[in-house]
């Protein structure tokens, strides 16, 4: 339901109920005056005690807005100005059908109970005046009992219902957003596997296309010869483009997370990296593994990447070392290098630094980077762990022996 119909419903329910506190006080008034022998400063005392408790209701649920949930002063006031008003005349108890109106018409079972007790005090009232009661007047009491006990609990009713109606389209549009979510987020990783395919059939298999081409043009050139060092740089290049491009399929797509988790995948970036660069290379993991949503985890598995490239190709480091800890409701993923480091304050951002810091904002976590020249690097993020109780994510294997190999996952045992 749209939030201008959810106002307008709003507020003609509270139009409503001033409507039947102003008829209900009215008529009771009424009714009292035109039934007994008042004099006329006892009826002017009524009437004005009447319109004291209409201002003291204007006031406190009219204009301060406590139709859903009145407040205690206005109770106290307005039961106050009942009471005098019963003194003054008993036939004026049936006003406080009007005072407790907010009241009545949330609770259907206050209702019925309160309504009953106003009849039978209004004829003990008429007992006690009149030395008896006919039947007549029994009769119409129960009868007018009866019928504001059908008003009010139906009107309670119906606004039960409404509410059941409400919280049941609330739970419908929320629904609908996570099924839009779902839908989005289906379509996007699509398109990042469309784009990984045609990466790979395009620009990768090109590549190595010219690779073997400049690789059996090398061979029919004299050895040492000018062109012959000129084809091996261009073989060069051509070879640094194809593992780049390889890097961006597996970036666009990491198929990694396709079959285990966030951990795991890690584990795996470090030990390819040691296989094919010989970098001293492993994953530390602290705490107990908690599983992500597969997005954030797939954004969190970017970040590593592209800061293990990053020290592969302009750190030139020796060993490197990426820490998950799992600390209650952060998780935290240092990835810290030996290698040449840089003065980030002395430094322009490339798009690498610019592209992990948006991946890690849209998370809602912080990035931070450390380094100095000649003092390595090392790359801190912290994203938080969802709210509600997920499975945890079993350690494996390697739980059970930490090893210091290089590209093999030491387990810390968790705090």
């Amino acid at each position: 339901m749209a939030l201008g119909q959810v106002w307008e419903k709003e507020r003609w329910k509270a139009v409503g109920q001033h409507a039947f506190f102003a008829v209900v006080l009215t008529l009771s008034v009424l009714g009292a005056l035109a039934g007994t022998d008042l004099t006329t400063g006892t009826a002017l005392l009524g009437i004005g005690l009447a319109v004291g408790i209409a201002a003291w209701y204007a006031y406190w649920i009219v204009l301060r807005g406590g139709a859903d949930r009145p407040p205690l002063p206005y109770l106290v006031g307005a039961l106050a100005g009942w009471v005098i008003m019963a003194a003054v005349d008993p036939a004026l108890l049936p006003v406080a059908l009007a005072v407790l109106t907010p009241y009545w018409l949330r609770r259907a079972w206050w209702s019925a109970g309160g309504v009953l007790v106003l009849g039978g005090a209004w004829s003990w009232q008429r007992f006690s005046t009149d030395g008896s009661v006919g039947a007549r007047t029994l009769t119409g009491c129960v009868l007018a009992t009866a019928v504001a006990v059908t008003i009010v609990c139906y009107v309670a009713t119906l606004d039960h219902e409404s509410h059941k109606r409400q919280r049941l389209l609330d739970e419908l549009t929320a629904t609908q957003a996570e099924r839009a979510a779902a839908e989005r987020q289906a379509g996007t990783l699509a398109e990042r596997q469309r784009l990984a395919r045609e990466v790979h059939d395009t620009l990768t298999q090109g590549f190595a296309s010219i690779s073997m081409l400049l690789d059996a043009a090398r061979d029919d050139l004299p050895p040492d010869s000018r062109a012959a060092r000129r084809v091996e740089q261009a073989m060069r290049t051509a070879r640094d483009n194809l593992a780049e491009s390889r890097r961006l399929v597996q970036a666009l797509r990491p198929a990694s997370l396709d079959r285990t988790h966030l951990a795991e995948a890690v584990r795996e970036l470090t030990t390819r990296l040691t296989e094919e660069t010989g970098i001293e290379a492993y994953t530390v993991v602290t705490g107990k593994p908690m599983a992500l949503p597969p997005s954030s985890e797939g954004e969190l598995l970017r970040v590593v990447q592209e800061a293990l490239t990053n020290a592969r190709r302009h750190a030139h480091a020796v060993s490197v070392s990426v820490t998950l800890s799992y600390l209650g409701g952060l998780l935290a993923i240092d990835i810290q290098d030996d290698g040449t480091g840089f003065a980030p304050a002395a430094r322009h951002a490339g798009i690498g630094l610019t592209t992990m810091r948006e991946r890690i904002a849209a998370l809602d976590g912080t990035f931070a980077v450390e380094s100095g020249a000649g003092e390595g690097t090392t790359v801190a993020v912290t994203v938080p762990l969802p709210t509600e109780p997920s499975a945890s994510v079993p350690a494996g294997p390697a739980a059970a022996e930490a090893s210091p190999v290089a590209g093999t996952e030491r387990l810390a045992p968790a705090p």
